[in-house]
């Protein structure tokens, strides 16, 4: 495309509005660096996503300042239960176990649309060098050694372009600014699909604890409360449907799951869902020259264990104290190529693996040798309390702590 509109210049450009986006948007504002970001839809996608933050991403809300903000709008809770369906089995245990030794012993429930709400908010109250533009689709990105020209179609189809210094691509698992790098997503694909669902129903009546993990190779499911209130409230019911191949047969067949487990269909009600593919994949690179990756651009996994939300963070709180060591140049800029390869490595070596086996576990059969195995670990959550101390640390060794040179 040959531009011819008027360019603006920007230190940062950051494509994608989600968590990932926003976050790294505060972070690097709140250091003086002016940031525009680009964000496909025209407002916050509301659809069910992530819901869960790990405590060890807490700390870094917290520096952002907008962990108080974000328990406000949801709810701190501290117990895990496994549920085997099969058996009726349950395994409980809980981050109670971790008081006096973090600062933050408990999980945050929020839905994430509601995280960027509150970051949003705190840009926007605290009048931060922010420019946040909906509806922007990003069609062209230009990576020269001095600087990144990006193009994107505004809502009437015109063009705009930006003259960054740097850019971020944060825009989800289908991520324009990858695909413009010709960077593949090396990886697979999961054969069956994701649904999540928002459904008022009265778990806790029924004896379901906040996080539950319903063990099962036909009814497996993540089964979390989204809102603190003490009636039915709404809860985030996630199942595996292997025999969907497209969102429409979802549809048709999510009766049948909702029946099993919630058999009371007088007090259910479906708020919203979404079906979604399953991967696990890694971009080959989280750095070209002047353009970054980070969260599902960058890096996607299934959701168990809710390890996906949590990398993104964890990418986000290292990103923005190296990104703004460079802008201010107070390091050179081989530090975000050790950002690259620190949150590929652990992308790789820990957060892949770990969600997989949790998947393989939670929709999978206790009756192989392989469950039976993976049945026996969770079952020493319930009577070690050092194997569950040392299980409910695992989400801190997906932190990256590497000093900025200053």
């Amino acid at each position: 495309m040959n531009f011819t509109g008027e360019r603006k210049n920007t230190p940062v450009v950051i494509v994608g509005g989600g968590p990932v986006g926003v976050l790294n948007a505060l972070g690097l504002a709140r250091q003086g660096i002016s940031v525009t970001v680009l964000e496909r839809n025209e407002d916050v996608v509301r659809a069910p996503r992530a819901v869960v933050y790990h405590w060890a991403t807490l700390e870094g809300l917290d520096r952002l300042s907008v962990l108080k903000p974000a328990v406000d709008a949801g709810f701190l809770k501290k117990d895990y239960c496994f549920l085997n369906w099969r058996t009726g089995e349950r395994v409980r245990y809980g981050l109670s176990l971790l008081e006096g030794t973090v600062e933050h012993p408990y999980n945050l429930h929020l839905r994430q649309d509601r995280l960027v709400d509150v970051v949003l908010k705190t840009i926007e109250r605290e009048a931060l060098p922010v420019d946040v533009r909906w509806g922007r689709n990003v069609i062209g990105l230009q990576n020269h050694e001095d600087r990144v020209m990006v193009t994107a179609l505004c809502p009437d189809g015109s063009p705009e372009q930006y003259r960054a210094e740097w850019v971020i691509g944060a825009d989800g698992a289908g991520s324009a600014v990858r695909t413009l790098l010709g960077m593949p997503f090396e990886g697979f694909t999961w054969p069956e699909r994701f649904v999540a669902t928002d459904v008022v129903y009265p778990f806790e009546e029924e004896g379901y604890d906040q996080t539950t993990f319903v063990v099962d190779e036909q009814y497996g499911a993540i089964i979390v409360k989204i809102d603190g209130s003490s009636d039915a409230g709404l809860w985030r019911y996630t199942y595996s449907d292997p025999a969907a191949d497209s969102p429409d047969g979802v549809e048709r067949r999510m009766d049948e799951f909702f029946s099993t487990l919630m058999p009371r269909a007088d007090r259910r009600t479906l708020r919203a869902f979404s079906p979604y593919k399953m991967h696990q994949r890694c971009a080959p690179a989280f750095r070209m020259g002047r353009v970054l990756l980070a969260g599902d651009a960058a890096h996607a996994t299934n959701p168990t264990g809710g390890l996906g939300l949590t990398s993104g963070l964890f990418d986000s709180y290292l990103l923005i104290d190296e990104l703004a060591a460079v802008v201010h140049g107070r390091a050179d800029a081989w530090v975000l190529d050790r950002y690259a390869h620190e949150r590929r490595r652990v992308f790789n070596e820990l957060v892949s693996p770990t969600a997989s086996a949790n998947k393989k576990l939670i929709f999978g059969s206790t009756q192989t040798a392989e469950g039976s195995e993976a049945w026996a670990r969770v079952q020493r959550l319930g009577e070690d309390e050092e194997a569950a101390r040392s299980r409910l640390m695992f989400p801190k060794s997906l932190e990256t702590l590497v000093p900025v040179a200053r």
